[in-house]
């Protein structure tokens, strides 16, 4: 029987409507480095591939910074993640592609736009695959090889060949072997080394800081050269781990090769 109160239709208050928007300083980062993709698409067409390159690795140690920065602010969201893949396609995927095919595959008939097409379709599968399996990767070890890395090897070799004065036609065959190696090494299951265990925050010996200013001393004496060879050293380090980790007999991926949804969580620990 209904005693006269009605406590299903009491007034409740409403609740609080979140506030809806970005973080502008990681984003505001994220914009920059796809600046520095666009601005080398650009440059490249008008000829000026110094630039372009320089860039590229612009746009690097910019996209090195902006999760840093989004973490260390308390600022990360769902957006800037998609943000973040959405400029590293431009800066690491389509401009080292359309700058290479602009620079000298262009002078290789079909064989150049296949093979930047192919670089820049790895890139793209590249940073799908790890969107998708960002939950069950070895946080130590990328799964093939990061897309920064794959456009410092492309952009590299320009810059070095621009600034030693080869002329293109005279490198391209070079040029097609490092953007196809670049873009299959993109989707391989092959490890490299994240150095995402290195902590900033940790106390370090202080020959560590005489090591950092030696590097920087010998990346000055001539930085093309240098910059491509750390890059081609690191290109194959991830060969290097998968061999050793085939004779020691222990797994040689960190993570199986499906790109479906991971329901694998804690493989490979």
């Amino acid at each position: 029987m209904h005693d006269g109160t009605d406590t299903d239709h009491e007034p409740q208050s409403e609740p609080r409507k979140r506030v809806k928007g970005i973080y502008m300083v990681p984003n505001m980062i994220t914009l920059a480095a796809l600046f520095g993709g666009f601005y080398a698409i650009v440059m490249a067409m008008n000829g000026r591939f110094e630039l372009a390159t320089v860039a590229i690795f612009v746009s690097m140690v910019l996209d090195s910074l902006d999760g840093r920065v989004a973490r260390m602010t308390n600022t990360q969201s769902a957006f800037g993640e998609q943000m973040d893949s959405l400029s590293d396609m431009v800066s690491f995927g389509a401009a080292p592609a359309l700058v290479a095919y602009i620079w000298a595959l262009s002078t290789l008939g079909r064989w150049g736009w296949i093979a930047a097409f192919v670089y820049c379709a790895c890139a793209a599968l590249r940073l799908a695959r790890f969107n998708v399996n960002t939950g069950v990767v070895d946080k130590r070890y990328f799964q093939g090889l990061p897309s920064p890395a794959a456009a410092a090897l492309v952009a590299g070799f320009i810059w070095l060949m621009t600034d030693l004065e080869y002329a293109a036609t005279d490198v391209r065959w070079a040029i097609f072997a490092i953007t196809l190696f670049a873009g299959l090494t993109m989707v391989t299951n092959v490890p490299f080394y994240s150095f995402k265990d290195l902590s900033l925050k940790k106390s370090v010996p202080f020959a560590s800081i005489v090591l950092v200013a030696l590097g920087i001393a010998v990346i000055n004496i001539h930085p093309p050269t240098v910059v491509f060879a750390l890059f081609v050293v690191y290109g194959l380090s991830g060969y290097a781990i998968y061999g050793w980790r085939r004779a020691k007999g222990r797994h040689t991926s960190v993570i199986s090769m499906s790109t479906d949804e991971p329901e694998e969580r804690g493989l490979h620990e």
